[in-house]
């Protein structure tokens, strides 16, 4: 049975095993901005990871090595970088999401990205610009909030860099 709310120890879970097998992600969604400092809760991780056949037996390995039981068909749909790939046969549900709407590349968002302790995060405004291309009625019921947050974390960041 996995567990249905996103929990920091998650994304832990998650980046070390990444890590271990050279797996290029991001943090994306929610969870994302949770891991920025959102207060927000979810139920899964989602992850934008590099599409890339090698990137994504990468994936598959650190995933099994973590306890997620992959099939024959996520496994193929994994390495090929299908474009949204929902993973619930593990300890935890993940979502890995080749082509996030909104965003262009994944070399263009890893540009932005920030990276928070061990874990790579997309950007902020990117969260947000996909979720806002999604369309999801979830979603843009929650911009407002997002865009709120957006504006006092870059304000703590310009902060943080003053002399």
């Amino acid at each position: 049975m996995t567990d249905k709310t996103f929990r920091p120890e998650q994304a832990r879970i998650i980046a070390e095993a990444f890590e271990k097998h050279g797996v290029e992600y991001l943090f994306i969604g929610k969870g994302g901005a949770i891991l920025l400092g959102y207060p927000g809760a979810t139920q899964d991780v989602d992850l934008f990871p590099r599409r890339s056949e090698d990137n994504g037996r990468r994936i598959v390995s650190a995933l099994e090595e973590i306890g997620f039981e992959l099939g024959p068909s996520d496994r193929s749909d994994i390495v090929s970088g299908k474009d949204f790939v929902q993973i619930s046969s593990g300890p935890f549900d993940v979502d890995l999401v080749f082509a996030p709407d909104g965003i262009e590349s994944y070399d263009d968002a890893a540009g932005r990205a920030e990276r928070i302790g061990n874990f790579p995060v997309m950007s902020i405004a990117d969260i947000i610009a996909s979720k806002r291309s999604a369309g999801r009625k979830r979603d843009l019921a929650e911009l407002d909030l997002l865009e709120e947050f957006q504006r006092a974390y870059e304000a703590s960041k310009a902060r943080q860099s003053r002399p």
